[in-house]
């Protein structure tokens, strides 16, 4: 069983997708509590507590642009701090510390609690952008420590709106879309990115995709690569909780979804965003089954 989870390991942390003129680079695959998740005394974690080279950041992901020797930033995790040393590592330093822009799907702890890492008290930055749907905008604004940010202009908050393209650096291009989900403090944001040579989708979070208004099937078909959310391969994970309050689209229910498509486009998703429990953390059989299927998962890289 060790040999096997350290194996499984071994092909999930070595690799990125690099391309001729820019690059995506996965940062973090993991829930927002990371792998191995505190308090977790199970099997699925008990072997990442021991061994650092086995453990998970939260789910980020970054993109650069060589030629301008820009980059940006998906979500600012709790994992924000390591990540970013992550990425100077990978790149051998020849970006800007700081991204040129952080873009934040939603107000749950792993995707903005990371901003705090921006303030007075650490690294007291200037101005970065940090682009926000409108509801998002105002609850950072609104509310502390997220509001002193703000004050001191750590931060500098842009207000993004759905389907609205923003152009970062010369042919590369963002949409923010708004797909369903627990909205307690804010919407919930995915994103499509155009480089000169891929397009990208990033739905690290949602509902059941039945609930959204989008077909995923079709949004997969119009990218290169599509980051989908995969926090729970089955529904057993969490027999003490009620599923009905994590409705997140299990991972078999994805594959269902796409088992009548051609190879290409089941080969378009990575799935990423992994909860503690799910088993493709740390099932080799699991991995290999979703690969012969056609299927692909995301690789957090490693210096």
């Amino acid at each position: 069983m060790i040999f096997r989870t350290i194996f499984c390991f071994t092909l999930l942390l070595y690799g990125h997708a690099t391309f001729a003129q820019s690059e995506m680079i996965v940062l973090g695959t993991d829930q927002d509590g990371g792998y191995p998740q505190m308090g977790c005394s199970r099997a699925c974690c008990t072997l990442a507590h021991d061994h650092d080279s086995l453990k998970q950041y939260v789910v980020s992901l970054a993109l650069v642009d060589p030629q301008q020797k820009k980059w940006w930033l998906f979500e600012a995790t709790p994992d924000m701090k390591q990540q970013l040393q992550l990425f100077a590592g990978h790149t051998n330093n020849q970006y800007n510390f700081l991204p040129e822009g952080i873009f934040i799907t939603h107000a749950h702890m792993g995707h903005y609690a990371g901003l705090l890492q921006l303030g007075r008290e650490v690294m007291n930055s200037d101005r970065v952008p940090v682009y926000a749907l409108p509801r998002l905008k105002k609850y950072l604004e609104s509310n502390g420590p997220w509001s002193q940010l703000v004050k001191l202009q750590n931060i500098l908050l842009i207000e993004t709106n759905e389907n609205r393209l923003i152009a970062l650096s010369g042919n590369i291009s963002l949409q923010p879309i708004q797909v369903p989900h627990r909205d307690e403090f804010s919407e919930t944001a995915g994103f499509k990115i155009t480089t000169p040579t891929k397009r990208y989708l990033f739905i690290p979070y949602i509902d059941k995709w039945s609930k959204w208004n989008k077909s995923i099937v079709e949004e997969v078909k119009s990218v290169d690569i599509a980051f989908l959310d995969a926090t729970f391969f089955s529904a057993d994970e969490l027999p003490n909780r009620n599923m009905s309050e994590v409705p997140h689209p299990l991972v078999m229910e994805t594959i269902t979804l796409f088992q009548s498509e051609n190879e290409e486009t089941k080969h378009k998703i990575n799935f990423i965003h992994y909860n503690h429990t799910n088993p493709l953390l740390y099932d080799t059989l699991k991995q290999w089954d979703l690969e012969k299927r056609g299927f692909s998962i995301a690789k957090q890289v490693r210096n």
